[in-house]
């Protein structure tokens, strides 16, 4: 299927959960994950609408980067970021999903020239295959985080089990959902923590029912 037609049916699918939780469609940022495809692949989205683009591995994202400067495209690293590569992605791109340790932190604030928006990566599955920080750790985590003046918080980021029990990724987006409150709670100004990143091509509609405002997809929208 091209490009825009997924798109249509992705955002009629995103219209009906925020019809169903009583949200706004505007909420939403819908971010296109091209790092399995072309760029010829990636300029369709572009031309489709897509204005936000994400990518978890540097060598591809580098390249699209490269070939799509001219376009008006906001790039968001959603993979896991080692701090030896920070110095290589940091002034490409605009927001960082994966935030899970302090000694990338430190990288990022060293490295950064401006503020870089942030999103801490919470393991709430407790999954040993997965990175993020674990779900009692986010509180004096982002605590610590406050001694960076280049990094903002800008919500939590999680990704939930491929599973099928529905209820079972309720609850891991309620999870997150609720780690979120508490961080806002705390009045940081460098963490004012108002996004969700969670959500992907299985699960967004459950994601945005249980909060989620950056849902990111990558196989029902561009293969």
């Amino acid at each position: 299927m091209e490009v825009a037609a997924n798109l249509e049916e992705i955002n009629h699918k995103i219209e009906r959960a925020c019809i169903k939780s009583n949200r706004l469609v505007e909420d939403i940022t819908l971010i296109g994950v091209t790092k399995y495809v072309t760029i010829e692949r990636t300029k369709e989205a572009i031309q489709a609408g897509i204005c936000n683009l994400g990518e978890n591995r540097l060598e591809g994202f580098q390249e699209k980067y490269d070939s799509l400067q001219e376009t008006d495209v906001k790039w968001h690293f959603i993979g896991t970021l080692q701090s030896r590569k920070v110095k290589e992605v940091i002034h490409q791109v605009d927001v960082i999903h994966s935030l899970d340790r302090l000694s990338l932190a430190k990288e990022i604030n060293k490295r950064a020239e401006k503020t870089i928006d942030c999103f801490v990566q919470v393991n709430v599955s407790k999954e040993e295959s997965k990175h993020g920080i674990m779900p009692e750790e986010v509180l004096t985590f982002i605590g610590k985080l406050r001694d960076f003046s280049r990094i903002r918080v800008v919500g939590l980021m999680t990704m939930a089990p491929h599973i099928e029990d529905k209820e079972a990724l309720r609850q891991v987006f309620k999870r997150l959902a609720s780690l979120r409150k508490e961080v806002q709670e705390k009045g940081y100004d460098s963490a004012p923590c108002a996004y969700l990143s969670m959500g992907m091509s299985n699960d967004f509609e459950l994601a945005i029912e249980e909060g989620a405002t950056h849902i990111r997809i990558g196989t029902k929208l561009v293969g």
